[in-house]
């Protein structure tokens, strides 16, 4: 590991990615590390179908995942987090903004299920294909658990 290992987490404004991010920022804090806090966004797959598209000024994803990210950013952290934290707004689905983000990454942390998640379901779909496909070690955040409820895979 590098000396300022670099965290990289999900958040898309749910109670399970927001105590991912508690998380990754109480590692950090530890380790010495940098938060990359990420949110992708993509259009809906019936966007612009038959003519009905609604203007970008009035459904812009890429506007509402950064006000997402950096709302929650500061519940969890305040202002003041006591590591570096650079927000990044990535186009593409979840998993695909992650894998890319987290190249080089010495840990990728995500909630166990996000906006979507259906209840009582461990894992969701993205951090499923995460633990399968990423380039660095993940840890699994489970929704109400965030003291001792990380499972590293």
């Amino acid at each position: 590991m590098s000396d300022n290992p670099r965290i990289v987490v999900g958040v898309d404004g749910s109670p399970a990615s927001e105590q991912a991010l508690r998380w990754a920022v109480d590692y950090a804090k530890a380790v010495g590390g940098t938060i990359d806090a990420v949110a992708a966004w993509e259009y809906p797959a019936f966007y612009g179908w038959g003519g009905t598209s609604v203007p970008a000024e009035v459904y812009n994803p890429e506007e509402l995942a950064g006000r997402t990210l950096a709302e929650s950013v500061t519940k969890v952290v305040g202002q003041d987090a006591g590591v570096p934290i650079r927000e990044s707004v990535v186009p593409g689905n979840a998993a695909g903004a992650l894998l890319q983000t987290a190249k080089g990454a010495a840990l990728l942390v995500v909630g166990s299920r996000g906006l979507g998640g259906f209840s009582g379901v461990l894992l969701g779909s993205v951090s499923r294909h995460l633990t399968e496909h990423a380039p660095c070690p993940v840890v699994v955040v489970r929704e109400g658990h965030a003291e001792g409820g990380a499972h590293s895979v």
